[in-house]
């Protein structure tokens, strides 16, 4: 193994400008599906309210297979940081490679699952009719973008656990226009394209993610990344790298996808309130995730840095690091949460709704700023976590923290029927557990024996 020099082009510094230089790439990166989840909603919302409505339940379980990519993508990022902070370049073409066989393997169960067993849940558990039809209709064309998503993600993993997240803004700018221009044509009906409505919104962003996946496929080839890892030198099946991988990204998927699906099951509840109440929710799942944005990508700075750090043997300088990090990302989440309580009904207004939506919303937008500075600090120490190679521990605190979010939303929303306001605050205690048992992991420093 080669010394571990400051100098080296794979090893990383603790300062911030290192952590902002690796978080902002990541940020226009993670904002793809964010953003393309966004700009679907805005269509959507001028489309009808129906269509905005039924838009909450169809993002939320794309969003499900997406967080399972993104947590198979996080344990990547994780071994590929390792093995850069070691200098083992020839290792991280080897684990990329089966990287890409995992997540599609993983594409195709999301396919036949959306396609054979999602139909039968949803009429099951969604009050109209109508609403799951269409939520079905929508998911059996939407799916089908998966497979580009994932080798996208893994994509990702590979520059970002390299020190190259820079390179990943140019796959983001062309995905995020591809799904401007196919929204607009697709969901209306302009220049002579059928007016497709919901399903419109699908078509769009499976050609974007292509696109997406394209470019960002190019640059990697024509900046020589390719060549420098011996990418497809290793592509052919190996069980010992696929078992690492899946070492370390089982419980980061399951973890993710629980998540997911916890909210998934809190907006099958809201459903029951009514079509305004789950109009109002889906923007504020567009709104959080727009911060959320910024603060997932110092989250993945947190554990690939965190996993670079050690993997030069500079475990003591993990908590440091951790602080610089949490600071940056909670005085950005202050600052859009001050100004998005200053202008809620402006915000709003995007979404094309009248002035009693805006009024019924903005109690929600309170509570749900406050999460998002929650947010801020606690996914950093939880994603720290992983980054020390203890996924499974990430895990588990992800495990107890949806035991008593699923609890707190059934209780407000089926039970007593609260208001939805008082439901959203069932992110405060998500949050707030996050961050209690991530930081008392990191703090008693039991992780400090772990190899991977």
């Amino acid at each position: 193994m080669a010394p571990a020099t400051p100098h080296s082009n794979l090893q990383v510094e603790i300062s911030n400008r290192q952590i902002l230089k690796i978080a902002l790439p990541i940020s226009l990166a993670i904002l793809v599906p964010q953003f393309n989840f966004i700009t679907n909603n805005i269509f959507l919302g001028h489309y009808s309210q129906k269509a905005l409505a039924t838009a909450s339940i169809t993002g939320v379980y794309y969003l499900i297979f997406a967080m399972i990519g993104f947590g198979l993508n996080n344990g990547l990022q994780t071994l590929i940081a390792r093995r850069a902070g070691e200098n083992r370049p020839k290792e991280i073409g080897k684990i990329f490679g089966q990287g890409i066989y995992i997540s599609l393997i993983i594409a195709a169960v999301g396919i036949l699952l959306t396609w054979f067993v999602a139909p039968l849940i949803l009429s099951q558990v969604l009050h109209s009719s109508e609403t799951a039809n269409d939520a079905i209709d929508f998911l059996k064309i939407r799916i089908w973008g998966l497979p580009f998503l994932y080798v996208y993600q893994m994509r990702n993993a590979l520059l970002v656990g390299t020190n190259n997240s820079r390179y990943l803004v140019s796959g983001t700018l062309a995905e995020t226009i591809a799904n401007i221009g196919f929204d607009y044509l697709f969901i209306f009906g302009h220049w002579g394209f059928p007016e497709m409505g919901l399903n419109g919104a699908a078509v769009a962003s499976i050609i974007a993610e292509f696109i997406g996946m394209f470019v960002i496929f190019i640059v990697i080839h024509y900046k020589g990344i390719s060549k420098k890892f011996e990418i497809f030198n290793h592509m052919t099946w190996s069980s010992e790298y696929a078992k690492q991988i899946m070492s370390i990204s089982l419980p980061l998927v399951f973890q993710l996808a629980i998540s997911i699906i916890s909210w998934e099951f809190f907006y099958i509840l809201i459903e029951h309130h009514g079509q305004e109440a789950l109009a109002v929710s889906n923007v504020m799942r567009n709104i959080f995730g727009l911060v959320g944005c910024i603060v997932w990508a110092f989250a993945s700075t947190s554990s690939a840095m965190v996993s670079n750090i050690i993997g030069q043997g500079r475990k003591k300088e993990v908590q440091s690091l951790i602080f610089k990090i949490v600071k940056i990302s909670t005085g950005f989440a202050i600052i859009c949460a001050g100004l998005i309580n200053m202008f809620p009904g402006l915000l709003l207004s995007v979404f094309g709704q009248n002035q009693a939506f805006i009024t019924a919303a903005i109690p929600v937008v309170r509570v749900v700023t406050l999460a998002m500075v929650l947010m801020s600090f606690a996914v950093i120490w939880l994603n720290a976590v992983t980054g020390t190679g203890n996924s499974r521990v990430t895990f588990i605190i992800e495990l107890i923290t949806i035991i008593l979010y699923c609890i707190y939303v059934y209780v407000v929303l089926e039970k007593y029927k609260l208001s939805i306001t008082v439901g959203w605050m069932s992110e405060w205690l998500y949050w707030l557990s996050i961050f209690g048992l991530s930081y008392w992991y990191i703090r008693s420093g039991k992780w400090m024996g772990k190899m991977i």
